[in-house]
């Protein structure tokens, strides 16, 4: 099956819609996330929510976008967010973004340049990170 993004230009209001909290007892979210992965392995996304492959639920997926290699096994690896909550907003700065559910627009927009943010893992466990300069800019995807 071919994943397609939802657009701006077929359903606004799907894609602005509050998605739903993930509930740990239902397991379906683990094929969600493999949906994601599937959908950005195959195209140039470096993050996407849920709710723009269709599915209304709290999960991010972000690739990893820095350059260095740490090791083997977290190269290219990618972190889902499940349930995120922005904590703090820190700085500001802007950037030249494109989204796969805006079509071939892109925009200059302005972003904390970090945040920090709690949220859940794929075991359900509490996580709390940082995100900076080009990784902050996945704010955006905490407002699906």
């Amino acid at each position: 099956m071919e994943l397609k993004a939802i657009t701006i230009a077929e359903d606004e209001s799907f894609l602005r819609q509050i998605s739903k909290e993930v509930n740990f007892q239902d397991k379906s979210y683990l094929e969600d996330i493999k949906v994601l992965g599937e959908y950005c392995a195959n195209n140039e996304v470096f993050a996407m929510a849920a709710v723009q492959l269709g599915i209304p639920k709290r999960i991010i997926y972000l690739r990893n976008t820095k350059l260095e290699k740490v090791d083997d096994k977290t190269w290219n690896e990618a972190r889902v967010l499940i349930n995120p909550v922005i904590k703090e907003r820190i700085g500001y700065t802007k950037y030249w973004e494109a989204c796969a559910s805006c079509l071939d627009n892109t925009g200059l927009v302005a972003r904390p340049y970090k945040i920090k943010v709690e949220y859940y893992d794929i075991d359900g466990n509490k996580q709390k990170c940082d995100f900076i300069d080009f990784e902050a800019t996945f704010e955006n995807f905490l407002i699906f």
